[in-house]
């Protein structure tokens, strides 16, 4: 990205929703996200959007006079427009107009780093191409590596070349993820025949996610220097980091942060964020991370609530964190059921914190005796290196081991079991 800023004006329709104040924040912060300095913002309120231009006729002259007072680069709307939508101002406001849903795209195509998720935004970035082949918005994911083709000619022959481009690139892209996410399923098989709980951090984007994964990383990972990145941004990372936790009880558990959400969430990535959170969709628990000091928390939280629904996260047990908490000077770490209140950058929150993944996370764990015949030496190892082996001894008929384990584990091993204290 260039370090050369550019400005923008932001422009969004009031239609009488509740939301309509925070998601222009949120379209400056996402702007900001980008790199994008925004001077100056205009709304408008209507029933319902123009359907030549957006806008309203006297508001686009209005538009277009801020666009030469501001001298902006561009117009950055807070919808998402159709293709005609966003030639109409183009013309009348005779400067590049970018929707919500090519802003959002253009952020994660600057933020994907693995081939997963760069695959994921450009077949994000062509879908929403296509019927735009000739507006500024789909030159400027072009120009930033989508596509590489779209505006090359002129005339409606190179247009159709184009389309069948994209459409071609569409079912490569699409084939080539089917591949990688059949090996992720496998890998994800290998590691629940393991029976190891899996916990994943989900929530909006800039909550403090990647925070607390890097507290409880720093504290009980295998490897500790492991970090994942926290920067104070929207969308600072794609990336879903897994890292493996080994507490002092001998427990493990798999832990994932994953991408954060945000409102409006373009209908374009909605697959893309099905496959990058396929950990959330595959835990045994969710831990839901709340900005307690932003006043908007509740409609973050229906965006959480949405956005897991949207792409398939159902019927998982979900706690609440409420995190930030320091900033307010609230009372910490406060617990109120399964839910806390906590600052993940103290450490008797993270103590709390811990306590309370740990008890939803291992609420099936039993402690049982088993007597292991010398001859199987497989199944003594398999209780070393999966169970929390309490105590062992050896006696005539073989290897007595005490443990704590799941009730997978247990049926599993029932054949030697001696004894079950739950």
């Amino acid at each position: 990205m260039d370090n050369i800023q550019t400005t923008a004006i932001t422009i969004g329709l009031n239609l009488d929703n509740e939301e309509f104040a925070y998601s222009m924040q949120e379209l400056t912060a996402l702007a900001n996200a980008n790199n994008i300095e925004v001077l100056t913002t205009l709304v408008q309120k209507l029933d319902h959007p123009d359907s030549a231009t957006y806008f309203g006729k006297g508001k686009v002259e209005e538009l277009a006079t801020d666009v030469i007072d501001y001298d902006v680069d561009m117009i950055i709307v807070n919808d998402e427009l159709s293709p005609s939508q966003l030639r109409n101002l183009e013309k009348k406001t005779n400067t590049k107009v970018i929707d919500r849903t090519g802003l959002i795209l253009e952020i994660f195509g600057e933020r994907a780093q693995t081939h997963e998720a760069k695959l994921q935004v450009n077949l994000a970035k062509l879908q929403y191409q296509l019927p735009r082949l000739h507006t500024s918005a789909s030159q400027r994911l072009d120009q930033q590596g989508g596509g590489g083709f779209t505006n090359r000619g002129s005339g409606e022959s190179q247009i159709e070349l184009n389309r069948r481009a994209i459409e071609r690139d569409v079912t490569h892209i699409r084939n080539e993820l089917k591949s990688i996410q059949k090996s992720d399923k496998t890998q994800r098989k290998q590691r629940d025949s393991k029976s190891i709980p899996t916990v994943a951090l989900v929530g909006y984007t800039n909550a403090g996610k990647s925070t607390i994964m890097n507290k409880l990383v720093g504290r009980y990972g295998e490897n500790n220097e492991k970090q994942v990145m926290v920067k104070n941004m929207l969308f600072a990372t794609l990336n879903t980091s897994v890292r493996k936790l080994v507490f002092p009880d001998n427990k493990t558990m798999l832990l994932s942060d994953t991408v954060g959400f945000v409102s409006k969430l373009p209908h374009q990535l909605v697959q893309a964020f099905r496959s990058t959170l396929s950990e959330a969709a595959n835990a045994d628990l969710l831990v839901q991370v709340v900005d307690e000091s932003d006043k908007n928390k509740d409609l973050m939280m229906k965006t959480t609530k949405d956005t897991l629904k949207e792409i398939g996260v159902e019927n998982i047990p979900m706690i609440t964190i409420f995190n930030k908490a320091d900033i307010l000077d609230e009372r910490r770490p406060e617990r109120v059921g399964d839910n806390l209140i906590i600052s993940a950058n103290e450490e008797d929150s993270i103590d709390e914190l811990v306590k309370v993944i740990k008890e939803n996370s291992y609420s099936n764990y039993v402690t049982a005796e088993f007597l292991i015949p010398f001859s199987k030496g497989d199944v003594t190892s398999y209780l070393n290196d999966n169970t929390n082996v309490i105590n062992t001894e050896y006696v005539a008929e073989g290897t007595k081991i005490k443990a704590e384990l799941s009730s997978e584990q247990m049926d599993r091993l029932k054949e030697y079991l001696i004894s079950n204290e739950d």
